[in-house]
């Protein structure tokens, strides 16, 4: 086993391998950018150094700064979480020329797997099912076109050859829809996959995301741990996971050769570590037979956000199994060991606001409390007084839940949620109490109809808490205080005696609700008419969120309709469509491609045609 571990990455994740690390009885090393100097991953690691400032490729993307620690720290290994380096080819070779040990898969497997027409092709030959489309990149529009009339037809997914977690994927529902499913694809492949290239699948109107999660040691051993059902999405990212998959959508036969195709693709490519096969299933499949189907999807060569439902139902480890398969340790688990238990839950809590089309919510966290109880687990990376930044995704935590079955699991997390307290910031919890309450989510539906009905998602919105009154100064009392401090990069905490750091000067408010005093955004794809009684006026469009401007689509002097894309801000890894509040002429456009904006700040004024 190794002597220190040092874990490239932030959040959830990083903590959570942490704490895996101490129960091992090996050492941690944290890496942190400016921004997260106060990190609860940063003061929960034995030792942490400072990567510097700048957006995330100055800091946890710098390869050399972060081997460069592992040899100051004298680090045995590097764990890289999930995203960031996770699926990084390059790096893993980096770290074994450099004598560190990589934690996860062999670079040629994540090379294998990282490229989803690759791995298309290499599941195909191993005689795993996948789902209808190409094996190739597509080029053009136009090459696109004639092979979805010859082969495919509408509706298709246009997917980032490099992409993943819901980035670089689009739909086209019919022809005209193709050529804007195509670029958008293709540019959200190349910002952050920096690839470019597509490829063309037959899009399955409502099929459920069932994955599969496998341990891979050197030995030669491969198990799976079971399915996931991960339906509940947004733009094609996960928002509620459970495990096992609901019994009356899949039966022991199905889920067998679900797991059997987790482990034909785990071999294939000489795996080892924790890694999830995903897939789509769908319950009524193809003319003539239409019996139920299950295409492979592709393959996450790293540990997953939703590892933590499969550990509640197994009560393994998958985080430890993982560190010590890369250790050359034999795994510790055979198939015929593993056996599911109950019914387990997850809810991604995410600064995001469900009313506004889940727009990104940044802020700081005045006031933080987890529920606890039987059954409830917590893998946050923040408490109160942490900054949810716009730089970064907007994961604040994870809630997982555990109980006998569905049903039980179902309502212990909606106990669970109504004890999480989170002031000062908008988050999701809302969301997830409406949609577990539902008839939608009892019947093990996709809840498709509510995650992109407008009216339901807005009627999610809550009213903040009033500001509390600040403390007098003459009541304020000398307290002995905490603070950390950094010499050459790395840090070391002091203790210094003084008065108590100032009351904020914004609200809290209870469950993800927002403070009285925080920005509120004014449209994202949700505009309508109701703009007519904003504040600012019946003509001005305003940001609904902090971040960068990606493309705008109009100019001064355009006339445009009302619901008329107009601009594209990303924000919290996630591209997001701003739309016009009305019909009429552009009379200003203060913005500007590649500039940043914040939440509030004007983005167009439109008056009404004459």
């Amino acid at each position: 086993m190794f002597e220190k571990v040092l874990v490239a990455n932030r959040g959830e994740i990083a903590v959570r391998i942490v704490r895996a690390l101490d129960e091992l009885d090996v050492g941690s090393v944290a890496v942190y950018s400016e921004l997260d100097r106060d990190a609860p991953h940063v003061t929960r690691a034995g030792e942490a150094y400072n990567l510097g400032e700048g957006p995330a490729a100055d800091n946890y993307l710098n390869v050399e700064k972060i081997l460069d620690v592992a040899r100051r720290s004298g680090a045995e290994a590097i764990h890289p979480g999930y995203g960031f380096l996770a699926e990084n080819a390059p790096f893993a070779e980096a770290c074994e020329q450099t004598g560190v040990v990589f934690i996860g898969p062999p670079a040629s497997a994540i090379e294998a797997m990282g490229s989803k027409t690759r791995a298309r092709e290499l599941m195909q030959a191993a005689g795993v099912p996948i789902v209808p489309g190409t094996t190739e990149p597509v080029a053009t529009v136009a090459d696109a076109l004639k092979i979805i009339k010859k082969q495919i037809g509408f509706p298709v997914a246009v997917k980032a050859a490099g992409g993943g977690g819901g980035k670089g994927f689009r739909v086209a529902l019919a022809e005209e829809e193709l050529e804007a499913a195509f670029e958008g694809a293709s540019r959200e492949g190349e910002k952050f996959f920096s690839d470019p290239t597509v490829y063309l699948e037959r899009y399955l109107p409502d099929p459920r995301h069932v994955e599969v999660q496998v341990l891979a040691d050197r030995h030669g051993n491969v198990i799976h741990l079971g399915e996931r059902d991960c339906s509940i999405q947004r733009r094609h990212q996960k928002l509620i996971e459970e495990s096992p998959a609901p019994e009356w959508i899949l039966d022991q036969a199905m889920r067998e050769r679900i797991g059997q195709i987790g482990v034909e693709a785990a071999r294939a490519v000489d795996y080892v570590g924790a890694g999830t096969i995903e897939g789509l299933f769908s319950m009524n499949g193809s003319p003539p037979t239409r019996e139920p189907e299950y295409f492979f999807l592709e393959m996450n060569t790293r540990v997953q956000v939703e590892h933590c439902v499969t550990e509640m139902t197994t009560g393994i480890d998958i985080v430890k199994e993982g560190i010590r398969a890369a250790a050359g340790e034999e795994l510790a688990y055979g198939q015929a060991d593993v056996l599911l238990r109950g019914h387990a839950i997850e809810c991604r809590i995410n600064a995001e606001d469900a009313s506004k089309n889940f727009a990104p919510a940044p802020g700081q966290i005045m006031s933080y409390s987890e529920p606890t109880g039987p059954g409830v687990r917590v893998d946050s990376g923040v408490r109160a007084g942490s900054e949810v930044s716009p730089m970064y995704d907007p994961m604040v935590a994870k809630l997982i839940v555990w109980d006998a079955d569905r049903a039980q699991a179902t309502r212990r997390m909606l106990r669970a949620l109504g004890e999480y307290e989170i002031g000062g910031l908008r988050t999701l919890i809302p969301f997830h109490k409406a949609l577990l309450a539902s008839d939608q989510w009892a019947r093990g539906e996709t809840c498709r109809d509510l995650l992109e009905d407008k009216k339901w998602l807005k009627s999610l919105a809550v009213l903040a808490a009033e500001a509390p009154a600040p403390a007098d100064e003459e009541d304020q009392q000398k307290l002995e205080q905490s603070y950390s401090v950094e010499v050459s990069g790395k840090r070391f905490d002091v203790r210094v005696i003084g008065p108590p750091a100032p009351p904020p000067s914004i609200g809290t408010a209870p469950n993800g609700a927002a403070p009285a005093t925080a920005a509120k955004p004014r449209r994202s794809r949700l505009a309508d008419k109701s703009a007519a009684g904003a504040a600012d006026g019946p003509d001005v469009l305003s940001s609904p969120l902090q971040g960068n401007m990606w493309k705008v689509l109009v100019k001064q002097g355009d006339t445009v309709e009302e619901g008329q894309l107009l601009c594209i801000i990303e924000a919290m890894k996630m591209e997001n469509e701003i739309t016009a509040h009305k019909a009429g002429i552009i009379v200003e456009l203060p913005i500007t491609e590649g500039a940043p904006i914040q939440a509030g700040a004007p983005i167009a004024t439109i008056k009404s045609a004459a």
